[in-house]
C-alpha cells in the first residue's frame, strides 16, 4: 500500500509494528507456547521470551527445543504459531502512547513490519492509522522468520529515500542492525518484544516510551537539506 509523498524536506521515520506500534507481546508469547507444545516443548514466559528471542527465529526455535529446526520444521510452526496470533489479534491495542507518538512527528512516516503484508495492512487500516503513513510494508513471503535488513532497503528503495534521511523506531537489536545496514539512525523502544537490559546495553538509543522515542529522534543532528540533496 502506497499513498503519495507529502514533500517536505525533514527527516522520515520508519515505525515498527509488533512489539512498538502494537503491544502485542503477551499474544506474541501465547502463540509462541502454542507452537512449542505442538513439537513437544515446554512453555516460555515473556520475560524469558524477551531475553531469548532472535532472528532468524529459526535459531530461537532450536534453542527452546533443545534439538535442530529446518526449513520444513519451521515452516510448520512458524504456521501454528500465526494460527494462533490470528485467533487473539482482536485483543490486542496498540502502545498507550502511539498515537501520541505518531502524531507528535514532524516529518513523514511509513510503516515496515515482518508480518505477512497482506494482514498487515487492514490491520493497520482497522486501527485507523493508515493516513499517517507515506507507505505500509509487510513481509511479502509465504514464512517470515530472517533479518529486517534486506526489507528496510527494500522500503526505503520503493520510498526513493537514502538511508542518511532515516531514523527507525523498534523494539529489537535486528532493527537496529537494519537501521545500520542502510546508514540510517535507530531509537529502540524497551517497552516491546526484546529485554529493555540487552537494548540499553548495546549502546544504541533508547526510550521507555514512543512519544520518548519521538523526542530522541527529533533531537538528533540531521544534515541540512541541501546536504541531503
Amino acid at each position: 500500500m502506497i499513498t503519495a509523498r507529502t514533500g517536505t524536506t525533514g527527516p522520515h521515520l520508519v515505525w515498527d509494528w509488533n512489539g512498538t506500534l502494537l503491544d502485542d507481546l503477551d499474544l506474541v508469547v501465547a502463540a509462541t507456547n502454542v507452537a512449542f507444545a505442538s513439537a513437544g516443548g515446554r512453555s516460555v514466559t515473556a520475560d524469558e521470551h524477551r531475553v531469548r528471542f532472535r532472528r532468524p527465529i529459526a535459531d530461537y526455535y532450536a534453542e527452546m527445543l533443545g534439538r535442530a529446526v529446518d526449513a520444513e520444521a519451521f515452516g510448520a510452526l512458524d504456521r501454528i504459531f500465526h494460527d494462533a496470533y490470528r485467533v487473539g489479534l482482536a485483543s490486542c491495542a496498540l502502545a498507550a502512547d502511539a498515537t501520541a507518538a505518531i502524531a507528535a512527528w514532524p516529518g513523514t512516516q511509513s510503516l515496515l513490519s515482518m508480518w505477512f503484508h497482506e494482514e498487515l495492512v487492514p490491520t493497520v487500516r482497522a486501527y485507523g492509522l493508515t493516513a499517517h503513513f507515506t507507505r505500509v510494508d509487510g513481509l511479502r513471503a509465504p514464512v517470515g522468520g530472517g533479518f529486517k535488513a534486506e526489507w528496510l532497503a527494500k522500503h526505503l528503495a520503493e520510498l526513493g529515500l537514502d538511508g542518511g534521511e532515516v531514523v527507525l523506531v523498534g523494539d529489537s537489536l535486528d532493527d537496529a542492525d537494519a537501521a545500520e545496514s542502510v546508514g540510517a539512525r535507530c531509537v529502540l523502544y524497551t517497552g516491546g518484544l526484546s529485554d529493555p537490559h540487552r537494548l540499553r546495553a548495546s549502546g544504541h538509543l533508547t526510550a521507555d516510551t514512543l512519544t520518548a522515542a519521538v523526542s530522541l529522534a527529533t533531537a538528533l543532528p540531521w544534515p541540512a537539506p541541501s546536504d541531503r540533496a
